[in-house]
This record gives structure tokens, sequence and C-alpha cells, in this order.
């Protein structure tokens, strides 16, 4: 193909992407407030304001809070809780400011991050900037939710971004520091700086530790020890478990909104008149073994494909398997919801510039069409929702669940296979070529 014309279409791609963002994300979150934002916002008005932090997973008194503030809304119940004591100190420098002006700065940082983690991602894997512009659109909905909803999952995907880059710049302090910085808050990071660690990168290890630290001290000395010890005993035991206490109001241990093995199987095995009255067979036993041998499965799998990568390439082992890591943790969490995507950016871009050093044609076609297909499958919500709590058609519900599935299973199957599967290199029309290099 005519490199002009690959350039030409992939800018005509770009600005299409560019101008959805703009139209369903951008604009209405700087015109309206809608669900999440306004459980970060109280959290940060009550720190601020000087008001009792003990109180922060008193669900009825926070629903108070955020009456008193203005933004009491049918789609945010008034719920603190899952969120980490920490997550109340996000927005406490701007708290003073009225709501819509703190979504507005939120709004801000977020396309100002955005932008950083397309030009370092360029700078990382030897992208054209255009091409690594377009790979960090393609995450569509997840972007778009994220920015509506006003969630911070932009920053820590950036932080990520940025502290692998360091990492492979050499600068191992730093790069555990950007690593850890919102580990407290999402702990989605705390993968990469473990795997790291175990590969005795202690430096880097280190200095996520000592910011998690010093963030965790900040904290405590912020908002007490009471609120933090709500949260160890009673909050995050529950969460991991899939016992799930959310923040929106569809938040039920069934709803399909926030896609996982947990809530699938809660549909699939738990009787529940009010929240799911017909589920394919009401055995909650079978719903914990479901939970337990699935989750298993998975986690073994992805530690073979790991050793596999460790035995056979060492030296450049990093960079596949903190890809293969990021996915299984988003495919085993209790609970992810559209935006939690953009955390795979550093993933998906490690493994398809790893495939692509490898010459392997169809891992990179399949990893780039996965990761396309989870930032767009939001669209078909409105056909696969009326599935949800119908028996055995609930699967049917969970289409971002089976996708994120398969591009796990895939990238671990690439991984296990002796040799490259496949030659060549991505479309022309995408703008990656057989040059690109991953940088382990």
């Amino acid at each position: 193909m005519n490199p002009f014309f690959s350039r030409a279409w992939s800018t005509v791609l770009l600005a299409g992407l560019a101008g959805l963002l703009l139209v369903k994300g951008v604009v209405p979150a700087l015109s309206e407030i809608d669900a999440d934002f306004p459980g970060y916002y109280t959290a940060a008005r009550i720190v601020a304001d000087g008001q009792d932090t003990s109180r922060l997973y008193d669900d009825s008194w926070f629903r108070e809070q955020i009456r008193r503030y203005g933004l009491e809304s049918a789609k945010n119940p008034g719920k603190f809780a899952p969120f980490p004591p920490p997550t109340a100190l996000l927005l406490v420098p701007v708290a003073h400011f009225e709501p819509l002006t703190v979504l507005r700065i939120v709004t801000a940082i977020s396309v100002l991050c955005l932008i950083l983690s397309m030009f370092l991602l360029a700078r990382l894997l030897s992208w054209h900037v255009l091409d690594s512009a377009l790979f960090v659109l393609c995450s569509g909905l997840n972007i778009i939710s994220c920015l509506r909803f006003g969630q911070p999952y932009i920053l820590a995907s950036t932080s990520c971004v940025l502290g692998y880059y360091l990492y492979v710049k050499g600068r191992p302090w730093l790069a555990g520091a950007c690593l850890a910085v919102f580990v407290p808050i999402k702990y989605y990071p705390v993968i990469i700086l473990g795997y790291l660690g175990i590969r005795g990168e202690w430096k880097v290890l280190l200095g996520g530790a000592a910011v998690i630290v010093v963030v965790a001290l900040a904290s405590i000395g912020v908002l007490g020890w009471q609120v933090h010890q709500t949260f160890l005993v009673s909050v995050l035991g529950n969460h991991l478990t899939g016992h799930l206490s959310l923040a929106a109001a569809h938040s039920t241990p069934f709803s399909a909104v926030y896609q996982s093995f947990d809530t699938l199987f809660n549909r699939l095995f738990i009787f529940d008149p009010a929240g799911n009255p017909h589920p394919l067979l009401a055995a909650p036993l079978l719903r914990t073994l479901s939970v337990v041998i699935t989750k298993g499965a998975i986690v073994l799998v992805a530690a073979v494909a790991l050793l596999r990568l460790h035995r056979e390439r060492a030296a450049g082992a990093a960079a596949p398997s903190i890809g293969i890591l990021g996915i299984l943790v988003l495919l085993i969490a209790p609970a992810t919801a559209t935006y939690t995507c953009v955390l795979l950016w550093l993933p998906i871009a490690l493994l398809i510039s790893y495939f692509l050093s490898q010459h392997a044609r169809m891992p990179a076609y399949f990893t780039l069409g996965m990761y396309v297909a989870i930032g767009f499958v939001g669209m078909l919500g409105p056909y696969t929702s009326p599935f949800e709590g119908r028996g055995g058609l609930t699967v049917l519900a969970y289409p971002r669940l089976f996708l994120l599935l398969a591009l796990f299973v895939g990238c671990a199957y690439f991984a296990l296979v002796p040799g490259p599967a496949g030659s060549g290199m991505l479309p022309a029309a995408l703008g990656w070529n057989a040059r690109n290099r991953s940088h382990q």
C-alpha cells in the first residue's frame, strides 16, 4: 500500500475517533455532572470542610452529605464504598470550587494525560506518534466513560505508562514511584511492581514501596485511623471476594454493568426474589466452586505462560509478561466497569510490540483486534442487556468479559506455542510496521 495513503487513512481514522471522544466524552463532562463523580467530590469536601471522616463508609450519612452539596441523583445512591480511604484525598486541592468546575479541571487533566500517554508510548515502543495516538483512542468508550464520570483511571493508566518508560530508561526509583502512586487508590499497578520485584528490580520495588507508605501515612494523618480500620475490616475483604458494595445506582451483586465472573456466576446460581428471581440454577455452592475453579484455571494458565517466556527468553520476557499480567488482573477482578479498561494501554501496547519484534503477524492482529473490540463493545449494550437475568441467556449480557477472556487465552497461547505464530507486519493502513521493536 502507498505509504502516503496509509498515513492519510490513519489521519482520517484518528480525526474520527478524536471527534467521537470530544462529542461523547469531553463536551458532556464540561457541561453536566453524571454518576460516580459526586462520590469523589463529596468525599473530598468532607475532608476539606473538616467533617467526621470516620463516617465515610456510613452510607446513610454519606448520602446526606451528597444532598448537602447538591449532588444527589438517581444515578448515585450515596456510597463511598468500596473506595479505599486515600481516594477521599484525590480532589481535596480543588474541593472548594463548585462541583462542575472541579469536574472540568479533572477533565482537562485527564485529556492532558491522554495526550502524554500517546507520546510516551511512541517513545517507549518506537512508534510514530500518529500510530500511538490512534492506538490509545481505539479504547473508544472506555475513555469516553472515564471522562464522562470523572474517573481517575486515565491518570492511573498514564502513571503506569510513565513508570514503565522510566524503568526502560534506567530510572528505577522514579519508575517505582510512578507505578506506585495510585496503588493505594486503584490496586491495579501493584501487579507490575510485584512482577518487577520478582525479577530482582529492587530499586523499582523499594521506590514503589516508599511511595505507598508515604501515601498511606498521609491518608492516616489526614483522615484518622478509624476509617482505615473500617475499610480493612468491613470493606476490603468483601469487595475482593465479590460481595460488592459499589457506588452506582445499579450496584447489586448481580449487575452485568460491572462485568466479572463473580457477578456472572451470581446471576447464574444465586436466587434472590428481588435482585435475581430467575437464575439458571439456585445453587450457591456451585457459584462458589465456579468462581474458584475459573479464576484458578486462569491464574494457572498465566503462570505457565510466564514460566515459558522466562525459560525461553529470560532477558526479553518483561514486556510480554507485564502484558499478560495486566490482562489477568482485569479478568479476575471482582468487578470491572467500562472505564477500567483504559488500564489496558500499557499491557496491550507491550504485547503488540513484542509480537511485532518476533515477526508474529497473527498474534499482533489478534491482540489489536480484541483491544479495539473491548473499546467499542459497549455499543452493543441495548442488544445484550435484555438477556441479563434470564437464566442461561445471562451469558449473552457479558460480551466484554468474554472478549477479555478471549484476549487473555489468545495471548497466553501465543506465548506458549513454540516459535512465532506467523510472520510479517500489521496492516500499513494502521501505521505499524515490522521495524517496530519492543523495549524490554
